[in-house]
């Protein structure tokens, strides 16, 4: 799998490889950082930075440009609106009353869970859902990939100690 990926960003060269998987929607540092590791082999605190600083590139874009975007969709198609009325009324009437109560913790610690939909993107996306503001969002956002980052190369680094890599 972490070779699907290395040919994804062939030719690059290794850091900016690392900034590039770490922008993949999914991927995100959870991948880049282990793949710049062992497979290119950079120093775990470099693979770290890139890494991190790769992971929060697409968080502003998104939190500024997402609601425009909606805005455009909603006022355009009766579909779209339809769409993001839903989207909007279910998520905030289902999750708000927890979102509100731990806001900010909530959004350091789901960015911060190294698990499959968790992440700076995931991170942004509820944020936006939930209204909270970008100047709010993005340093809450960046601690959880700062938490997400140590815990990754944390385990990368320690299971390559623990079978003698």
């Amino acid at each position: 799998m972490r070779h699907a990926f290395a040919e994804l960003v062939q030719g690059l060269p290794a850091p900016l490889a690392t900034v590039v998987l770490a922008m993949v929607p999914i991927v995100e540092l959870r991948g880049a950082i282990p793949l710049a590791i062992l497979t290119y082999r950079l120093p775990p605190l470099e693979a770290f930075a890139w890494a991190v600083l790769g992971n929060m590139i697409p968080v502003p874009i998104i939190l500024f440009f997402l609601e425009p975007v909606s805005d455009f969709l909603r006022s355009r198609s009766r579909l779209f609106d339809r769409f993001f009325e839903k989207l909007f009324d279910r998520t905030r009437t289902k999750h708000s009353h927890r979102f509100e109560r731990w806001r900010d913790l909530a959004l350091i610690t789901f960015v911060a869970l190294p698990l499959p939909l968790t992440g700076a993107w995931t991170g942004a996306l509820a944020a936006f859902l939930f209204g909270v503001r970008p100047r709010r969002a993005i340093p809450l956002i960046g601690v959880g990939v700062l938490i997400a980052a140590t815990i990754v190369t944390t385990l990368v680094v320690s299971g390559l100690r623990l079978f003698g890599v």
